[in-house]
Protein backbone atom coordinates (compact mmCIF):
# COMPACT_ATOMS: atom_id res chain seq x y z
CA UNK A 1 0.00 0.00 0.00
CA UNK A 2 1.72 3.32 -0.49
CA UNK A 3 0.64 6.25 1.51
CA UNK A 4 0.89 9.96 0.10
CA UNK A 5 1.41 12.38 2.79
CA UNK A 6 -1.39 15.08 1.95
CA UNK A 7 0.74 18.96 1.13
CA UNK A 8 -0.29 22.67 1.92
CA UNK A 9 1.20 25.62 1.80
CA UNK A 10 2.43 26.65 4.89
CA UNK A 11 0.81 30.95 4.24
CA UNK A 12 -2.37 29.48 3.44
CA UNK A 13 -2.04 27.12 6.88
CA UNK A 14 -0.88 30.61 8.59
CA UNK A 15 -4.37 32.16 7.85
CA UNK A 16 -7.14 32.50 10.37
CA UNK A 17 -5.50 32.44 13.16
CA UNK A 18 -5.34 34.15 16.61
CA UNK A 19 -5.73 37.90 16.35
CA UNK A 20 -2.63 38.53 18.94
CA UNK A 21 -1.19 36.12 16.99
CA UNK A 22 -1.70 32.28 15.83
CA UNK A 23 -0.32 29.85 13.54
CA UNK A 24 -1.82 26.74 11.98
CA UNK A 25 -0.96 22.62 12.97
CA UNK A 26 1.74 21.96 11.18
CA UNK A 27 2.15 18.36 12.23
CA UNK A 28 0.23 15.08 12.63
CA UNK A 29 2.24 12.83 9.98
CA UNK A 30 0.07 9.45 9.71
CA UNK A 31 0.92 6.60 7.52
CA UNK A 32 0.67 2.81 7.78
CA UNK A 33 -0.50 -0.26 6.37
CA UNK A 34 -2.57 -2.35 8.95
CA UNK A 35 -5.86 -4.36 9.00
CA UNK A 36 -9.57 -3.17 10.12
CA UNK A 37 -11.65 -1.08 8.09
CA UNK A 38 -13.96 1.89 9.08
CA UNK A 39 -16.55 1.46 6.97
CA UNK A 40 -16.98 -2.52 7.65
CA UNK A 41 -17.18 -2.96 11.26
CA UNK A 42 -20.54 -3.50 13.17
CA UNK A 43 -20.28 -0.75 15.94
CA UNK A 44 -22.43 1.83 13.76
CA UNK A 45 -25.37 -0.66 13.68
CA UNK A 46 -25.20 -0.15 17.56
CA UNK A 47 -25.96 3.04 17.60
CA UNK A 48 -29.42 4.79 18.07
CA UNK A 49 -31.56 7.31 15.76
CA UNK A 50 -29.26 10.44 14.39
CA UNK A 51 -30.74 13.75 15.08
CA UNK A 52 -29.49 17.28 15.28
CA UNK A 53 -28.02 16.83 18.88
CA UNK A 54 -27.17 13.12 17.97
CA UNK A 55 -25.68 13.77 14.67
CA UNK A 56 -23.66 10.34 15.03
CA UNK A 57 -26.46 7.82 16.51
CA UNK A 58 -25.06 7.33 19.55
CA UNK A 59 -27.23 4.86 21.40
CA UNK A 60 -29.19 6.06 24.51
CA UNK A 61 -27.75 4.85 27.87
CA UNK A 62 -24.34 4.01 26.39
CA UNK A 63 -20.93 3.94 27.56
CA UNK A 64 -17.97 5.83 25.94
CA UNK A 65 -14.20 4.66 27.10
CA UNK A 66 -11.97 7.22 26.72
CA UNK A 67 -8.03 6.33 26.93
CA UNK A 68 -6.43 9.88 27.67
CA UNK A 69 -2.34 10.65 27.70
CA UNK A 70 -1.88 11.97 31.07
CA UNK A 71 1.24 14.25 30.63
CA UNK A 72 1.43 17.93 30.60
CA UNK A 73 -1.97 18.98 30.42
CA UNK A 74 -3.48 16.20 32.41
CA UNK A 75 -6.81 14.71 31.86
CA UNK A 76 -9.44 16.67 32.81
CA UNK A 77 -9.98 18.64 30.15
CA UNK A 78 -11.77 15.31 28.37
CA UNK A 79 -13.25 14.98 31.80
CA UNK A 80 -14.65 18.67 32.02
CA UNK A 81 -16.19 17.43 28.27
CA UNK A 82 -17.44 14.75 29.10
CA UNK A 83 -19.57 16.10 32.10
CA UNK A 84 -21.12 18.17 29.47
CA UNK A 85 -21.80 15.19 27.08
CA UNK A 86 -23.71 13.61 29.79
CA UNK A 87 -25.49 16.65 30.58
CA UNK A 88 -26.80 16.42 27.29
CA UNK A 89 -27.26 12.50 27.10
CA UNK A 90 -28.80 11.52 29.90
CA UNK A 91 -28.41 7.72 30.85
CA UNK A 92 -24.76 8.26 29.10
CA UNK A 93 -21.73 7.20 30.93
CA UNK A 94 -18.26 8.75 29.80
CA UNK A 95 -15.07 6.23 31.24
CA UNK A 96 -11.86 8.61 30.89
CA UNK A 97 -8.91 6.36 31.65
CA UNK A 98 -5.78 8.47 32.38
CA UNK A 99 -2.25 6.57 31.09
CA UNK A 100 1.59 7.73 30.58
CA UNK A 101 1.92 4.45 29.05
CA UNK A 102 -0.70 4.86 25.49
CA UNK A 103 1.23 1.88 23.16
CA UNK A 104 1.92 -0.77 26.03
CA UNK A 105 -1.62 -0.35 27.27
CA UNK A 106 -3.22 0.15 23.86
CA UNK A 107 -1.70 -2.14 21.43
CA UNK A 108 -2.42 -4.84 23.03
CA UNK A 109 -6.19 -3.75 22.84
CA UNK A 110 -5.69 -3.11 19.20
CA UNK A 111 -4.62 -6.23 18.72
CA UNK A 112 -7.46 -7.69 20.47
CA UNK A 113 -9.46 -5.53 18.47
CA UNK A 114 -11.24 -4.00 22.14
CA UNK A 115 -9.96 -0.53 21.60
CA UNK A 116 -11.13 2.41 23.51
CA UNK A 117 -13.77 4.87 21.73
CA UNK A 118 -11.50 7.40 21.72
CA UNK A 119 -7.76 7.94 22.17
CA UNK A 120 -5.11 10.62 22.78
CA UNK A 121 -2.03 9.18 21.04
CA UNK A 122 0.44 11.01 22.75
CA UNK A 123 3.56 11.28 24.51
CA UNK A 124 6.58 9.50 24.61
CA UNK A 125 5.53 6.12 24.54
CA UNK A 126 2.77 6.64 21.88
CA UNK A 127 1.50 4.10 19.78
CA UNK A 128 3.51 4.57 16.05
CA UNK A 129 1.00 6.68 13.84
CA UNK A 130 2.16 4.19 11.11
CA UNK A 131 0.49 1.12 12.52
CA UNK A 132 -2.67 2.00 13.10
CA UNK A 133 -3.58 3.89 10.21
CA UNK A 134 -6.18 1.38 8.50
CA UNK A 135 -7.49 0.53 12.09
CA UNK A 136 -8.99 4.41 12.97
CA UNK A 137 -11.78 6.34 11.80
CA UNK A 138 -12.35 9.23 9.06
CA UNK A 139 -13.16 12.08 11.31
CA UNK A 140 -14.59 14.05 8.25
CA UNK A 141 -17.82 13.66 9.80
CA UNK A 142 -16.95 15.34 12.71
CA UNK A 143 -15.59 18.39 11.58
CA UNK A 144 -19.08 18.66 9.03
CA UNK A 145 -21.31 18.21 12.70
CA UNK A 146 -22.61 21.58 14.53
CA UNK A 147 -21.11 22.17 18.06
CA UNK A 148 -22.95 22.28 20.59
CA UNK A 149 -23.47 25.95 20.38
CA UNK A 150 -25.18 24.87 16.75
CA UNK A 151 -22.25 26.22 14.94
CA UNK A 152 -20.57 23.93 12.02
CA UNK A 153 -17.64 22.74 13.85
CA UNK A 154 -15.20 23.31 10.99
CA UNK A 155 -16.12 27.16 10.81
CA UNK A 156 -14.74 27.41 14.14
CA UNK A 157 -11.14 26.09 13.74
CA UNK A 158 -8.52 27.75 12.35
CA UNK A 159 -7.86 27.21 8.24
CA UNK A 160 -6.06 24.31 7.53
CA UNK A 161 -6.55 21.54 10.68
CA UNK A 162 -7.53 18.85 8.58
CA UNK A 163 -4.41 19.07 6.44
CA UNK A 164 -1.88 17.43 8.74
CA UNK A 165 -3.57 14.54 9.59
CA UNK A 166 -5.18 13.56 6.17
CA UNK A 167 -4.13 11.70 4.08
CA UNK A 168 -5.25 9.64 0.89
CA UNK A 169 -8.63 11.32 1.71
CA UNK A 170 -8.91 10.57 5.23
CA UNK A 171 -8.52 12.40 8.57
CA UNK A 172 -6.99 9.84 10.55
CA UNK A 173 -6.55 12.22 13.79
CA UNK A 174 -7.45 15.42 14.91
CA UNK A 175 -4.64 17.63 17.42
CA UNK A 176 -6.14 19.39 19.32
CA UNK A 177 -3.56 21.47 21.58
CA UNK A 178 -1.92 24.49 19.77
CA UNK A 179 1.72 23.47 20.80
CA UNK A 180 4.97 26.11 21.07
CA UNK A 181 8.14 24.97 21.54
CA UNK A 182 10.38 26.97 22.74
CA UNK A 183 12.76 28.20 25.16
CA UNK A 184 11.74 29.29 28.71
CA UNK A 185 12.95 31.09 31.05
CA UNK A 186 12.09 33.84 33.77
CA UNK A 187 11.54 36.67 32.88
CA UNK A 188 11.67 38.80 36.60
CA UNK A 189 15.19 36.76 37.18
CA UNK A 190 16.74 37.87 33.76
CA UNK A 191 15.37 41.32 34.56
CA UNK A 192 16.64 41.54 37.92
CA UNK A 193 20.20 40.42 36.61
CA UNK A 194 20.13 42.57 33.81
CA UNK A 195 20.25 39.61 30.92
CA UNK A 196 18.56 38.79 27.92
CA UNK A 197 17.39 36.20 26.10
CA UNK A 198 20.54 34.54 23.64
CA UNK A 199 20.07 34.55 19.98
CA UNK A 200 23.00 32.51 19.07
CA UNK A 201 24.51 29.55 20.42
CA UNK A 202 27.79 31.44 21.45
CA UNK A 203 25.21 34.33 23.56
CA UNK A 204 24.05 31.09 24.96
CA UNK A 205 27.46 30.15 26.08
CA UNK A 206 28.17 33.84 27.23
CA UNK A 207 25.13 33.42 29.47
CA UNK A 208 26.59 30.40 31.28
CA UNK A 209 29.62 31.45 32.24
CA UNK A 210 27.39 34.99 33.77
CA UNK A 211 25.09 31.94 35.40
CA UNK A 212 27.79 30.41 36.98
CA UNK A 213 28.83 33.68 38.69
CA UNK A 214 25.10 33.44 40.52
CA UNK A 215 25.90 29.82 41.35
CA UNK A 216 23.26 28.77 38.76
CA UNK A 217 23.65 26.71 35.75
CA UNK A 218 22.40 27.54 31.84
CA UNK A 219 20.45 24.49 31.70
CA UNK A 220 19.05 20.90 33.20
CA UNK A 221 17.30 17.99 32.74
CA UNK A 222 15.39 15.18 33.81
CA UNK A 223 15.75 10.89 32.27
CA UNK A 224 12.47 10.51 30.88
CA UNK A 225 12.59 14.47 29.34
CA UNK A 226 16.07 14.06 27.90
CA UNK A 227 15.33 14.37 24.15
CA UNK A 228 13.66 17.46 24.61
CA UNK A 229 17.18 18.62 23.71
CA UNK A 230 16.88 16.65 20.89
CA UNK A 231 14.16 18.95 19.87
CA UNK A 232 15.84 22.18 20.73
CA UNK A 233 18.88 20.72 18.42
CA UNK A 234 16.47 19.85 15.65
CA UNK A 235 14.81 23.26 15.69
CA UNK A 236 18.09 25.16 16.01
CA UNK A 237 19.71 23.25 12.87
CA UNK A 238 16.72 23.69 10.89
CA UNK A 239 16.58 27.47 11.33
CA UNK A 240 20.19 27.38 10.63
CA UNK A 241 20.26 25.24 7.99
CA UNK A 242 17.33 25.42 5.97
CA UNK A 243 14.33 22.72 4.38
CA UNK A 244 17.65 20.85 3.35
CA UNK A 245 18.29 19.42 7.34
CA UNK A 246 14.38 19.21 8.28
CA UNK A 247 14.03 16.80 4.74
CA UNK A 248 17.03 15.21 5.20
CA UNK A 249 16.09 13.69 8.89
CA UNK A 250 12.50 13.48 7.64
CA UNK A 251 13.25 10.74 5.11
CA UNK A 252 15.96 9.32 7.72
CA UNK A 253 18.72 9.78 4.63
CA UNK A 254 21.86 8.72 5.88
CA UNK A 255 24.19 10.65 7.76
CA UNK A 256 21.66 12.88 8.25
CA UNK A 257 22.82 13.68 11.75
CA UNK A 258 26.17 14.57 10.43
CA UNK A 259 24.81 17.69 7.89
CA UNK A 260 27.02 20.88 8.88
CA UNK A 261 24.43 22.71 10.26
CA UNK A 262 23.25 19.42 12.77
CA UNK A 263 26.96 19.12 13.89
CA UNK A 264 27.26 23.09 14.66
CA UNK A 265 24.40 22.72 17.15
CA UNK A 266 25.85 19.51 18.57
CA UNK A 267 29.33 21.39 18.80
CA UNK A 268 28.01 24.11 20.94
CA UNK A 269 26.20 21.94 23.03
CA UNK A 270 29.19 19.75 23.68
CA UNK A 271 30.69 22.97 24.75
CA UNK A 272 27.88 23.72 27.11
CA UNK A 273 28.14 20.11 28.93
CA UNK A 274 32.06 20.59 28.80
CA UNK A 275 32.03 23.72 30.78
CA UNK A 276 29.65 22.48 33.15
CA UNK A 277 26.80 24.44 32.15
CA UNK A 278 24.39 21.78 32.73
CA UNK A 279 23.44 20.63 36.19
CA UNK A 280 24.38 17.17 36.62
CA UNK A 281 22.60 14.60 38.20
CA UNK A 282 19.59 14.83 35.29
CA UNK A 283 19.82 10.92 34.30
CA UNK A 284 18.74 9.96 37.68
CA UNK A 285 16.24 12.39 38.49
CA UNK A 286 12.61 12.36 37.30
CA UNK A 287 11.93 15.01 35.06
CA UNK A 288 9.15 16.86 36.95
CA UNK A 289 11.73 17.06 39.60
CA UNK A 290 14.17 18.18 37.63
CA UNK A 291 11.96 21.17 36.24
CA UNK A 292 11.18 21.85 39.48
CA UNK A 293 14.75 22.90 39.95
CA UNK A 294 14.23 24.89 37.25
CA UNK A 295 10.66 26.94 37.82
CA UNK A 296 10.84 26.43 41.69
CA UNK A 297 14.23 26.37 42.97
CA UNK A 298 15.70 28.46 39.66
CA UNK A 299 18.86 25.85 39.85
CA UNK A 300 19.10 26.89 36.28
CA UNK A 301 17.93 29.54 33.99
CA UNK A 302 16.78 27.98 30.94
CA UNK A 303 14.48 25.16 29.79
CA UNK A 304 13.37 23.30 26.19
CA UNK A 305 10.35 22.08 26.34
CA UNK A 306 6.24 23.11 24.72
CA UNK A 307 4.34 25.57 26.03
CA UNK A 308 2.78 22.95 28.04
CA UNK A 309 5.43 23.59 30.47
CA UNK A 310 3.54 26.17 32.61
CA UNK A 311 0.58 24.17 33.46
CA UNK A 312 2.77 21.13 34.17
CA UNK A 313 4.41 23.12 36.79
CA UNK A 314 1.71 25.22 38.39
CA UNK A 315 2.10 23.66 41.13
CA UNK A 316 5.90 24.30 41.32
CA UNK A 317 6.79 27.33 40.26
CA UNK A 318 8.59 30.56 42.22
CA UNK A 319 5.41 32.87 42.78
CA UNK A 320 6.63 36.19 40.90
CA UNK A 321 8.59 33.44 38.33
CA UNK A 322 6.75 35.76 34.96
CA UNK A 323 7.60 32.31 32.73
CA UNK A 324 8.45 33.39 29.26
CA UNK A 325 9.53 31.58 25.80
CA UNK A 326 12.12 32.71 23.28
CA UNK A 327 12.78 30.74 19.86
CA UNK A 328 15.93 28.50 19.70
CA UNK A 329 19.29 29.94 19.21
CA UNK A 330 20.59 29.90 15.68
CA UNK A 331 24.32 28.99 15.32
CA UNK A 332 25.30 32.37 13.59
CA UNK A 333 23.17 35.49 11.84
CA UNK A 334 23.89 33.54 8.48
CA UNK A 335 20.76 31.16 8.95
CA UNK A 336 18.38 30.29 6.63
CA UNK A 337 16.10 31.35 8.88
CA UNK A 338 15.43 34.21 10.89
CA UNK A 339 16.12 33.76 15.01
CA UNK A 340 12.04 34.36 15.35
CA UNK A 341 11.39 31.17 13.08
CA UNK A 342 9.30 29.23 15.32
CA UNK A 343 8.38 25.54 15.70
CA UNK A 344 5.04 25.05 16.45
CA UNK A 345 2.59 22.62 15.80
CA UNK A 346 -0.71 20.86 17.36
CA UNK A 347 -0.38 18.19 19.40
CA UNK A 348 -2.66 15.85 21.51
CA UNK A 349 -3.19 13.52 18.68
CA UNK A 350 -7.20 12.51 18.95
CA UNK A 351 -8.16 8.97 17.21
CA UNK A 352 -10.98 7.37 17.28
CA UNK A 353 -10.80 3.50 16.84
CA UNK A 354 -12.72 1.96 14.38
CA UNK A 355 -13.59 -1.42 16.60
CA UNK A 356 -14.30 0.53 19.38
CA UNK A 357 -17.66 -0.43 21.01
CA UNK A 358 -19.04 2.76 20.75
CA UNK A 359 -17.50 4.89 17.95
CA UNK A 360 -20.68 7.05 18.01
CA UNK A 361 -19.93 7.94 21.52
CA UNK A 362 -16.53 8.64 20.69
CA UNK A 363 -16.74 10.81 17.85
CA UNK A 364 -19.52 12.69 20.19
CA UNK A 365 -17.01 12.86 23.01
CA UNK A 366 -14.53 14.87 21.05
CA UNK A 367 -17.72 17.23 19.21
CA UNK A 368 -17.88 18.28 22.47
CA UNK A 369 -14.56 18.84 23.65
CA UNK A 370 -14.73 21.09 20.02
CA UNK A 371 -17.30 23.33 21.76
CA UNK A 372 -16.66 26.84 22.58
CA UNK A 373 -17.35 26.13 26.20
CA UNK A 374 -15.04 23.02 26.60
CA UNK A 375 -12.55 24.88 24.37
CA UNK A 376 -12.34 27.79 26.33
CA UNK A 377 -11.92 25.81 29.29
CA UNK A 378 -8.98 24.59 27.82
CA UNK A 379 -7.57 27.38 27.44
CA UNK A 380 -8.23 28.93 30.58
CA UNK A 381 -7.07 26.18 33.24
CA UNK A 382 -4.24 24.93 30.91
CA UNK A 383 -2.99 27.97 29.57
CA UNK A 384 -2.45 26.96 26.01
CA UNK A 385 -4.94 27.38 23.02
CA UNK A 386 -6.42 24.55 21.24
CA UNK A 387 -7.58 24.98 17.41
CA UNK A 388 -10.96 26.48 18.05
CA UNK A 389 -10.81 30.04 17.63
CA UNK A 390 -11.32 32.94 19.69
CA UNK A 391 -11.09 30.88 22.96
CA UNK A 392 -8.20 33.26 24.18
CA UNK A 393 -8.42 36.82 25.52
CA UNK A 394 -5.41 39.69 24.80
CA UNK A 395 -4.42 39.28 28.40
CA UNK A 396 -3.91 35.33 28.47
CA UNK A 397 -6.15 34.97 31.37
CA UNK A 398 -3.34 36.68 33.26
CA UNK A 399 -0.70 34.04 31.79
CA UNK A 400 2.99 35.73 30.66
CA UNK A 401 3.67 32.83 29.14
CA UNK A 402 0.65 32.31 27.31
CA UNK A 403 0.89 36.40 26.13
CA UNK A 404 4.29 35.25 25.21
CA UNK A 405 3.22 32.40 23.23
CA UNK A 406 1.41 34.98 21.39
CA UNK A 407 4.01 37.07 21.06
CA UNK A 408 6.64 34.57 19.42
CA UNK A 409 3.74 33.24 16.94
CA UNK A 410 3.44 36.64 15.39
CA UNK A 411 6.67 37.75 15.78
CA UNK A 412 7.94 34.24 13.49
CA UNK A 413 4.98 35.03 10.55
CA UNK A 414 5.01 32.58 8.16
CA UNK A 415 8.38 31.35 9.36
CA UNK A 416 6.24 28.43 11.16
CA UNK A 417 7.75 24.76 11.03
CA UNK A 418 7.62 21.12 12.29
CA UNK A 419 8.36 18.06 11.62
CA UNK A 420 7.24 14.10 12.40
CA UNK A 421 9.81 11.95 11.85
CA UNK A 422 10.34 10.83 15.68
CA UNK A 423 6.38 10.07 16.46
CA UNK A 424 6.00 8.66 12.99
CA UNK A 425 8.65 6.04 13.59
CA UNK A 426 8.48 6.03 17.28
CA UNK A 427 12.50 6.69 17.85
CA UNK A 428 11.89 8.64 21.03
CA UNK A 429 12.21 5.70 23.46
CA UNK A 430 15.47 4.83 22.00
CA UNK A 431 16.76 8.14 21.52
CA UNK A 432 16.11 9.24 25.33
CA UNK A 433 18.95 6.76 26.03
CA UNK A 434 21.46 8.29 23.78
CA UNK A 435 20.62 11.96 25.13
CA UNK A 436 21.06 11.01 28.38
CA UNK A 437 23.78 9.97 27.76
CA UNK A 438 25.51 13.34 26.24
CA UNK A 439 23.90 15.50 28.68
CA UNK A 440 25.32 13.74 31.25
CA UNK A 441 29.10 13.82 29.06
CA UNK A 442 29.14 10.55 29.47
CA UNK A 443 29.70 10.37 25.54
CA UNK A 444 31.43 12.64 22.90
CA UNK A 445 29.38 14.87 20.01
CA UNK A 446 30.80 11.48 17.43
CA UNK A 447 29.52 9.12 19.62
CA UNK A 448 25.58 11.71 20.09
CA UNK A 449 25.91 11.92 16.25
CA UNK A 450 27.02 8.05 15.37
CA UNK A 451 24.15 6.16 18.09
CA UNK A 452 21.47 8.59 16.59
CA UNK A 453 22.02 7.73 13.13
CA UNK A 454 22.32 4.14 13.97
CA UNK A 455 18.62 4.73 15.25
CA UNK A 456 17.81 6.03 12.14
CA UNK A 457 19.19 3.69 9.66
CA UNK A 458 17.30 0.65 11.87
CA UNK A 459 14.59 2.26 10.83
CA UNK A 460 15.43 2.94 7.08
CA UNK A 461 16.94 -0.43 6.63
CA UNK A 462 14.05 -2.47 7.93
CA UNK A 463 11.72 -3.26 5.13
CA UNK A 464 8.55 -3.96 7.11
CA UNK A 465 8.39 -0.59 8.29
CA UNK A 466 6.22 1.45 5.84
CA UNK A 467 8.38 4.81 5.44
CA UNK A 468 6.55 7.85 4.27
CA UNK A 469 8.18 10.21 1.59
CA UNK A 470 8.10 13.76 3.04
CA UNK A 471 8.71 16.55 0.15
Amino acid sequence: MSIERKTVDRRTLLRGALAAAAVIPLSGALAACAGGSSDSDDNKAKGGKKSEDNPFGMAADSTTDAVIFDGGYGTDYVAFAATLMQKNHKGSTVKVSPTTEISQELQPRFVAGDPPDLIDNSGENSIGFSTILDQVEDLTDVLDANNLEGTKIRDTLYDGVEAPGTFDGKLAALNYVLTVYAVWYSSSLFEENGWTPPKTWDEAIALGAEAKKKDKYLFLWGKEAATYYQTLAIGSAIKQGGDEVRLALENLEANCWSNPSVQAVFKAMGKIVDAGYIKPGGAGTQFTAAQAQWSNNQDALLYPSGSWIENEMKDQTKAGFEMKGFPEMVVNTDSAMPWEALHSAAGEPFQIPSQGKNVPGGKELLRTMLSKEAATNFAKTKLAPTIVKDTVPADGFGSTALVSQSEMLSAAGSNVFTWTFVDLYGTNVDQLVVWNSFLAGKSSVKDLTSRLQQITDKIREDDSIKKIPVT
